[in-house]
């Protein structure tokens, strides 16, 4: 038996050998050391040609200090036999397996600089698991970075062989001890932290796969430092393993008593173990082996080949899969091409070997072209291919190459390479040619030593390699994968196969952005509109259903795209009942705003593909739901999409005027009439702006239905429509030239409707009489139920009609809508119910009209028609004594937009030079309203100069109604010289004798002062307002008639209590708004004890605050403490304004001071 050098690689799958078979310079080290053995055994050749051999070589049991040196191997050997020089490689795996890893890592550097970097140690130090350290280690464990049995941190998942050499007598822990460790749960060696992340994910995976979903999602919880999606978050370089039930499965074949055991996946072959047992038997008995290495030796031999034996049975299936592709691919070129098989030599069978589909069978293809037939026969170095043992000739080598037969299928001539005029043995090419460093021992191998002859070939290859090379590319960048997924997947022949690649592709990136998710969108409608509906079907739509409720939201984001991307390309059955619930569960399930958006849209197309009308119910309560949601962006979406979508389908179905529009408005009038509990505004503004964005598809419809839609043929030059014809649409889904077809279309129709309207009256128009008859009177009905104190719903009604009459045109409004509202106002003084206020000039029909129709044109006679309507009822609700709200909401919408300010202005004027007291006075107080929107040079050269004039109007109350506009003018206005105008005229008002005893005016006075002082001009507030409050507060202390002093006192209260908020110096403090303060006091003691509770805690609130003040900063400002008392006080004042109902005995504790 020739000696054997220690060291080398290890045989099999060792933690310490790499997995990578990318470098085309790594050397299969299992075959090397087999043909070493082999020749050993043989006696005939050099066993120093072995340069790596197994650590568990029973010679290198002897070698306890040196393991691997190659004096070591020349003692050892016999007389006459050189060293072997040793493989760097196998250098490199000695030093990992005895953990001489400084040693290593110096190697690994030095390696690196020569630009010779060995595959083993690269990833042995770029795996994290190899360095991961506890403080739990049990003794003879290993050094950390050697993996457990079956554990997931090492290379290929195998248990190691820490023992080579002498390695029972490196280790101070006796082989029992350490197997009663490892036995023992009290002493269980602890858990590495990426062992746990491992056993973590394939526990979730297990979950998962067994729907166990409540679990998984309270263990995914539980480890929320873990994303159990993604294989790579958990920190190992080696591929996914397989999951819990396959690793128990394979438990038994993989089961180690202990660690000093060959390796599982050694490849110990009959004659290896036949070569080995002499020399176990020469061994000194200190030496000896225990009798369950042996078992051990020959348990892994059977499994190894168990496994090799699997590994062929999968080479020969894909070679099956392969050749009967090319058969058909054949077929297809109308080509006959018989395969012979060769027997295979038993002596290839013996030989255990992971080869490539081609390997174990020499195939021969006899190609006829023509009817000729062409026999490919084989060369000479081909026949001697049975003879030669097939661990000297490379497997990676192209068999198609060797054997001559055609690259391709479709060739027609045989491929003929030049021989050599030599005369060397096939023998001696065949060992030659093995030096040539080639490994098809992998799965990686396999594939690059085979090329793809035919597109099904392609697509199987890539099927196979796809699942390896997504893991490993940059979440970055692995949106450049979606190409070659999807075309694999389209074309692989394997359903199994494409549903792998599709769940690759749903799951490519951990959360898609909106650039990703467009790119994999992109990609499904390319996979849809290549395989056709029934794929889709089958194989898309699952992916969507599996991630509908994923916990990311741009995973659920993708889901709801997608159905509606795909829309086009599903079997109309799919599209109205699967499709839409899914989209009908997403919609009332999930929470994320942006996934609702997509699914509303997605919503929308499918609105536009679906034509079962037993559907359309559900649509509408769909369309309930999306415009009740409470995002905005949702409500949005339904309106710039689903609604469009919707009214086109009910168009079609003929339920736009029977169905849509009249339920719509029915539940208005049901608001409107549970409104006496209080009106929902939100739920009104819900069902009037869906009725807006169906005015549109209303007038489409009107068009389509017209009389003359017949003759509207498309010849010659057709006017363009001007661009404010209509309103500007919130999408182009609501473009009535886009629900019409075409702008030139819709040119040609609005020609002929401007026509028909004008000249041919609308006579058997069915569809506008419905509006003129049914729609208008019903909106006019409403319009008169609704608040006219709601702004609110004022302007949105306004808003509608003016869209309805921009929409239909200046005939149809002038013709059709004016003549109605007309009809109903009927601008009389006999209109007007002065007794009961409740007239129609007192309700929002006033204001809806005057801004939601009259403002839809702007030429000089629309302007003028507004202006009389308004002067007309400023004038009738003044000459009535009626409320004027309705006026108010008109001036309030109408000022809203300055383009109307000079109108309104003229219209007030018109009061200011009425020759009724009642109609000047009403004009005065509509100025309060127009003052905050104007800009300040029309205040200077309108509005005051208007209002002086009424401020010296001969009717008192002309003047006093003129207070408030200069109260909102001095809170809003900053210029000085308005300022001091409005100051002037307001003094002369207070100073004035002839207005002593004007209680009125008083009382005006006050109130406006509390309204404006908190925020008017400082200076204007300190010089102006707090003293004259406190003059009013000293005069009202004279007030004979109690119902007068109580009701001034109760306005000076208000005042005293908005102005106490703002900052007041300690001058003024103390000179006026205390004294003033006391004043109302002494009327309040009298006239109202619970005011009184409340002004007292006031005083003492502010004489503290006074106090502070002097004692902290006699001559500053304000100081901090001084300022939280005034904050105190604020609050606390605020607080008590509200409990003034309550008893005087409760208002007194609530304002005392905590102790």
């Amino acid at each position: 038996m020739a000696a054997m050098a220690p060291g080398g690689g290890g045989g099999g799958v060792n933690p310490f050998l790499s997995d990578s078979d990318e470098d085309e310079d790594e050397v299969s080290a299992t075959d090397e050391r087999r043909a070493g053995l082999r020749l050993g055994a043989g006696g005939g050749l050099d066993p120093g040609s072995a340069d790596s051999l197994s650590p568990q070589d029973p010679m290198a049991l002897g070698s306890s200090a040196r393991a691997g040196l190659p004096g070591e191997a020349a003692a050892l050997g016999g007389p006459g036999e050189t060293p072997a020089r040793l493989s760097i490689d196998a250098i490199a795996a000695q030093l990992l397996r005895d953990q001489y890893l400084l040693t290593a890592l110096e190697l690994h550097t030095e390696l690196l600089e020569s630009g010779r970097e060995l595959p083993r140690l690269r990833d042995y130090f770029s795996n994290p698991g190899n360095f991961e350290r506890q403080s739990g280690t049990p003794p003879g464990t290993g050094a950390p970075g050697v993996p457990g049995a079956t554990g997931l941190g090492g290379a290929g998942g195998r248990e190691p062989s820490t023992t080579s050499g002498g390695g029972q007598l490196k280790h101070e822990v006796p082989l029992q001890e350490r197997k009663n460790y490892k036995s023992s749960p009290e002493i269980q060696e602890p858990i590495k932290p990426l062992e746990k992340r491992a056993l973590n994910f394939l526990v979730n995976e297990f979950l998962l796969k067994n729907n166990y979903k409540l679990t998984s999602i309270t263990f995914s919880d539980e480890n929320d430092d873990q994303d159990f999606e993604l294989w790579d978050d958990v920190g190992l370089n080696i591929p996914k393993p397989p999951d819990l039930l396959q690793l128990y499965r394979d438990f038994g074949n993989h089961q180690v008593t202990g660690k000093d055991f060959v390796d599982v996946a050694s490849g110990v072959e009959e004659d290896e173990l036949e070569a080995l047992t002499p020399v176990l038997g020469s061994l000194p008995s200190t030496l000896e082996i225990p009798h369950a290495v042996e078992n051990s030796l020959l348990v892994q031999k059977l499994e190894d080949k168990i496994s090799l034996l699997n590994s062929e049975k999968w080479s020969l299936m894909e070679q099956i899969r392969r050749l009967e592709s090319e058969m058909d691919f054949l077929k297809n070129e109308h080509f006959a091409s018989p395969v012979v098989c060769d027997s295979v030599q038993p002596s290839l069978d013996q030989s255990p070997h992971k080869d490539s589909e081609d390997s174990g069978k020499n195939s021969v293809i006899n190609s006829l072209d023509k009817g000729e037939k062409k026999d490919v026969h084989l060369s000479k170095s081909d026949e001697v291919d049975s003879t030669v043992p097939k661990e000297n000739f490379p497997h990676s080598f192209p068999r198609r190459e060797r054997e001559g037969i055609p690259s391709s299928p479709s060739s027609k001539n045989t491929v003929h390479f030049d021989k050599p005029n030599r005369k060397l043995s096939p023998a001696f090419h065949q060992a030659l040619l093995s030096f040539c460093r080639m490994s098809a021992d992998s799965r990686l191998g396999s594939e690059v030593s085979r090329i793809a002859d035919s597109e099904t070939s392609v697509m199987l290859m890539l099927g196979r390699c796809l699942p390896h090379i997504v893991p490993n590319v940059l979440l970055a960048k692995r949106e450049e994968l979606i190409p070659l997924i999807l075309c694999t997947a389209c074309l692989h022949p394997e359903p199994k196969e494409r549903d792998q690649l599709l769940h690759i592709l749903f799951n490519l990136i951990k959360r898609p952005d909106d650039e990703q998710r467009q790119m994999i969108l992109t990609g499904c409608v390319a996979f849809a509109r290549h395989v056709g509906p029934t794929r889709v079907e089958a194989e898309l739509l699952p992916q969507c259903w599996e991630q509908i409720n994923h916990k990311y939201p741009e995973r659920r984001l993708l889901v709801a795209e997608s159905c509606g991307a795909l829309a086009p390309y599903l079997p109309k059955e799919i599209r109205s009942s699967l499709v839409l619930s899914m989209l009908q569960q997403m919609l009332m399930e999930d929470k994320a705003d942006l996934v609702r958006e997509a699914v509303i849209k997605s919503l929308g197309i499918i609105m536009g593909y679906i034509d079962d009308p037993d559907k359309y119910q559900q649509g509408f309560e769909l369309l309930l739901s999306a415009l009740g949601d409470p995002s905005e962006r949702v409500v949005s979406a339904t309106h710039q999409v689903f609604l469009p979508a919707y009214a086109a389908w009910t168009t079609e179905l003929g339920n736009l005027q029977s169905h849509l529009l009249p339920t719509l408005l029915n539940k208005i009038e049901k608001l409107l009439r549970e409104g006496d509990r209080g009106l929902d505004e939100h739920k009104l503004h819900m069902y009037l702006s869906a009725l807006q964005s169906l005015i549109p598809s209303l007038f489409a419809l009107v068009l389509q239905n017209a009389p003359f839609s017949s003759k509207a043929k498309l010849h010659g030059d057709v006017p363009q429509i001007e661009v404010t014809r209509f309103p500007r649409p919130v999408s182009p889904l609501q473009d009535v030239s886009t629900i019409i077809g075409s702008r030139e279309q819709l040119a040609l129709l609005l020609q002929l409707y401007d026509y028909q309207l004008e000249h041919e009256g609308t006579t058997g128009w069915e569809s506008l009489l419905w509006v003129v008859n049914q729609l208008l009177p019903q909106l006019i009905e409403i319009v008169g139920k609704i608040n006219v104190t709601s702004t609110a719903c004022v302007h949105e009604f306004s808003r509608f009609f003016w869209r309805l009459c921009r929409t239909f045109g200046k005939i149809f409004t002038n013709t059709k809508v004016k003549p109605q509202f007309q009809e109903i106002l009927r601008l009389s003084e006999e209109n007007i119910d002065s007794s009961a206020g409740n007239g129609v000039l007192t309700k929002a029909t006033v204001p809806i009209y005057a801004t939601g129709v009259l403002t839809c044109y702007i030429q000089e006679e629309d302007r003028k028609l507004l202006i009389g309507f308004l002067e007309d009822v400023m004038t009738l609700l003044s000459l009535s004594h009626a409320p004027l709200d309705s006026l108010k909401a008109s001036f309030v919408e109408l000022g809203a937009n300055p383009a109307y300010h000079e109108l309104l202005l003229t219209v007030l004027w018109y009061g200011v030079v009425h020759t009724s007291a009642l109609v000047r006075c009403t004009a005065a107080r509509m100025f309060e309203l127009l003052v905050k929107g104007v800009n300040e040079t029309l205040v200077a050269q309108r509005v005051v100069p208007a209002l002086i004039t009424l401020s010296s109007d001969p009717e008192i109350s002309v003047r006093i109604a003129t207070i408030p506009a200069f109260g909102t003018i001095m809170e809003t206005v900053i210029q000085r010289e308005l300022l001091e105008r409005v100051k002037m005229q307001l003094a002369s008002f207070l100073e004035d004798p002839q207005y002593q005893d004007q209680y009125s005016l008083h009382t005006e006075i006050i109130k406006t002062f509390g309204r404006v002082g908190p925020n008017a001009e400082p200076r204007f507030r300190d010089e102006f307002v707090i003293p004259h409050l406190h003059k009013l507060a000293l005069v009202n202390n004279l007030q004979i008639v109690d119902s007068k002093r109580l009701d001034i006192a109760t306005h000076l209260f208000e005042a005293y209590s908005a102005l106490s908020c703002c900052f007041i110096s300690e001058d003024l403090m103390v000179n006026h708004f205390l004294p003033g303060l006391r004043c109302l006091r002494i009327d309040m003691e009298h006239l109202s004890p619970e005011h009184e509770v409340i002004l007292t805690s006031m005083i003492k609130e502010c004489e503290q605050k006074v106090e502070n003040k002097t004692v902290q900063e006699p001559q500053g400002s304000m100081s901090i403490a001084a300022s939280l008392v005034s904050e105190d006080t604020k609050t606390k004042f605020l607080n008590k304004m509200g409990q003034l109902t309550t008893s005087g005995a409760m208002l007194a504790n609530v304002f005392q001071r905590k102790k």
